[in-house]
């Protein structure tokens, strides 16, 4: 991982009880620009972010698999449903179809480069999800996601630091 993207998580991880002092503002009064202020940050951290330098998020945490992501990837592999269900998924504590490993079995190791890029799961063509809208519905999964992605860490680090400023 570059220094920079580690440079993110570090702050992350040094601010961390700073971040659930704000999500927890946040998750009680959303400001009305959340969304604004998460999608255009997205825009301008993913034009400095490449993914493919970091691969963090594949190789630490899995996604959940939905029945139709399973059909997907199992056809696209040329395997059964059971028999990918078997060899490459568990169910987690909520029920839900996650990886039985990490690093992510689909992972190219050496690239961080996704074998399965173009079938890959639902949650893994959505991450970070900072995009999306009504962030507010999902700022617990956004406070975790600043442990995890750089690029979120850094997006959370300008929403705060503007906040300080204004």
């Amino acid at each position: 991982m570059k220094t920079e993207l580690q440079h993110h998580l570090r702050w992350s991880s040094e601010n961390r009880k700073a971040i659930q002092k704000q999500f927890k503002r946040w998750k009680k009064r959303p400001p009305k620009t959340l969304d604004a202020d998460f999608h255009s940050n997205h825009e301008a951290v993913f034009e400095e972010v490449d993914c493919l330098e970091c691969g963090h998020c594949c190789k630490t945490t899995s996604p959940i698999f939905k029945e139709r992501d399973i059909e997907r990837i199992a056809k696209a592999t040329k395997m059964s449903i059971s028999r990918f269900s078997q060899q490459y998924l568990k169910r987690d504590d909520d029920g839900d179809w996650v990886l039985q490993i990490a690093p992510c079995s689909f992972l190219n190791q050496e690239t961080n480069a996704c074998t399965i890029y173009d079938v890959r799961p639902q949650a893994c063509r959505e991450f970070p999800h900072t995009n999306r809208k009504n962030i507010a519905g999902i700022l617990t999964l956004t406070e975790r996601n600043t442990q995890l992605c750089p690029a979120v860490a850094s997006m959370v680090q300008k929403i705060m630091d503007a906040a300080t400023d204004a």
